[in-house]
């Protein structure tokens, strides 16, 4: 639950007392009406939910759970059971209001827990009671009134049991769609998602652990009413609390991965300062597109680090080469050519990365067959691959720098529709735009001079951000890179004419960007738009002619870009 600085939003605000309004409509026959709460039940669990708030925190458990993980729901599930709906809404309410939870806006945060963990026990007590699976059993009938004979059953249910298998089954289900769907409204109000991105795969993947805890719920009731007392039904819990040591681990685990992937963006991040904060975009933009295509909550997560890491094969590449104030030659050009397969290399023997592995090798590649490092079209590309070239030529093209400002969305847009067949993936780029129209894009500014600041970009003669202008894009460090915002983060026409004016082709993926300019190389020959070589603002170095640059060489025979 994020808000901006001037606190939650007025939405947010509204839901949360709603949902706690609610959970006081829920909770308050329990209270005022006499019979209605067996409180020799209710004050256990309540107690007990109270404890396993914090168990995730136990010093035995070695390293702290996330929270809402739910490994104990089964006691508020083992409520709805054995309590009127009423009683077991009181039951999550001590437990939450008095949990942990992040600093910024914790009041808030409290009272939304309680309530949403209270209307979901209410939900799943209330799905029970008319189905006469309610065990309240000898403290409270199915509909709420006291029984005469308390004490424990020695045969409980035994001729129920399909029928309460039913109801865990039922009761697990109105307790995930309770909680699942205050998520996603919390989302929306809260973090202005989209209503789609909101509640996306959200009861899929909450409904199998939600059945597992209503079955576990189902014994803990069973046995409390048995001979066996509470006390077996607490035994019940005690794997439930080995799994959230698991759980510990696991996420431990995924924590040294992603500090794995931070240490090797921030490495790369040192020695290409110019592109700093571009792999982390690249990563998000790959996110957008993976969710549009409705990729799995796995592959999405593979496909961020596929576009975090795209680049980290420019490792391997001498800084020298990466910080050249000046053209490359053909050579360093080939050696900049292989920073995919230095990439790959790095990160072959990281088994968790799966398909990721194949985006940082073949990000470069293009649907004609024009791309390195081997020239694959079409479908061979790997589909991971072809989201990330996508994602990395946006950003680039979006992206301000200290020499020239960012290109609009929708300009980077229309470029990479047009470059669609050629470069890009069709389906890769609708995915995209769809995805933008939803939830839009901030563009970024990236200091990548010593004392950074954001300065306006070059202007050509007629005073615009044009042909002219880019050609400054050495003065600022553009050529250290090999042109690689000129191609990658203007339009088509733009990187025509810085490649043919500087002679330096690109060094990463930025530089593949709008590289379908550098397809559309013939088109602008015909058409005799190359930029004036003498077209350059004052103070810069002179251009080379354009028919001597190693770059216009290289695009006559036809060689992709870097």
């Amino acid at each position: 639950m994020r808000a901006g600085r001037a606190g939650l939003p007025w939405a947010a605000r509204v839901l949360i007392a709603c949902a706690a309004s609610g959970a006081v409509w829920c909770a308050a026959p329990a209270l005022l009406g006499p019979g209605q709460a067996e409180w020799a039940v209710l004050l256990p669990l309540a107690a007990l939910y109270a404890i396993c708030e914090f168990a995730p925190r136990c010093p035995l458990m070695g390293h702290r759970v996330p929270g809402n993980m739910g490994a104990f729901f089964p006691v508020l599930l083992t409520a709805a059971f054995l309590l009127p709906p009423a009683a077991a809404a009181l039951v999550p309410l001590p437990g939450a209001l008095i949990g942990r939870v992040e600093h910024r806006h914790a009041a808030a945060r409290r009272v939304w827990h309680a309530a949403q963990l209270a209307l979901a026990a209410w939900a799943s007590a209330w799905i029970c009671a008319p189905l006469g699976a309610s065990l309240a059993g000898t403290g409270a009938s199915a509909g709420g009134a006291p029984a005469t004979a308390p004490g424990p059953q020695t045969e409980p249910f035994v001729g129920e049991f399909p029928g309460l298998l039913l109801a865990a089954a039922l009761a697990a289900v109105a307790f995930c769609t309770v909680v699942t769907v205050l998520d996603g409204a919390v989302l929306v109000a809260a973090e202005r998602c989209a209503w789609r991105a909101a509640w996306r795969g959200q009861f899929q993947r909450a409904a199998a652990p939600h059945l597992l805890h209503g079955f576990v719920g189902l014994m803990m009731a069973v046995l409390w009413r048995s001979t066996y007392g509470p006390v077996a039904a607490f035994l019940v819990l005690l794997p439930m609390y080995i799994c959230c040591w698991v759980f510990a681990q696991y996420h431990r685990e995924r924590g040294a991965h992603q500090a794995t992937i931070r240490a090797l963006v921030q490495a790369v991040d040192i020695k290409d300062r110019y592109t700093r904060g571009h792999s982390e975009r690249v990563g998000r933009a790959s996110v957008m597109i993976a969710r549009e295509l409705g990729m799995d909550d796995e592959r999405t997560e593979a496909l961020r680090f596929a576009g975090i890491l795209h680049d980290v094969g420019k490792l391997g590449v001498p800084t020298r080469l990466l910080r050249k104030d000046g053209p490359l030659t053909p050579e360093e050009r080939r050696v900049i050519e292989l920073h995919p397969e230095y990439g790959h290399e790095m990160v072959r023997g990281i088994a968790f990365l799966g398909e990721a592995r194949d985006a940082i090798l073949h990000h470069h590649e293009r649907m004609d067959g024009s791309g390195y490092p081997y020239g694959l079209s079409g479908a061979a590309i790997p589909e991971f691959a072809r989201v990330v070239a996508v994602a990395d030529a946006f950003d680039a093209m979006t992206s301000t720098r200290s020499y020239r400002r960012a290109r609009p969305v929708g300009t980077a847009v229309t470029e990479l529709k047009r470059c669609a067949g050629s470069q890009f993936d069709p389906r890769m780029v609708r995915a995209l735009a769809g995805a933008l129209e939803r939830y839009g894009w901030s563009p970024a500014v990236t200091a990548d001079r010593p004392g950074g600041g954001d300065v306006p970009g070059p202007r050509d003669r007629d005073g615009r951000y044009g042909r002219g202008g880019v050609r400054e894009l050495g003065r600022a460090g553009g050529v250290a890179h090999g042109l690689r915002d000129a191609r990658g983060e203007s339009d088509a026409r733009d990187a025509r004419d810085m490649r043919d004016v500087r002679g330096v082709a690109g060094t990463d993926g930025e530089g593949a960007a709008v590289g379908a300019a550098y397809g559309a190389r013939e088109r602008e020959a015909e058409s005799g738009e190359l930029g004036e070589p003498g077209d350059v603002p004052q103070g810069s170095a002179p251009a080379p002619s354009a028919s001597s640059t190693p770059s216009a060489q290289e695009a006559k025979a036809g060689r992709p870009p870097v």
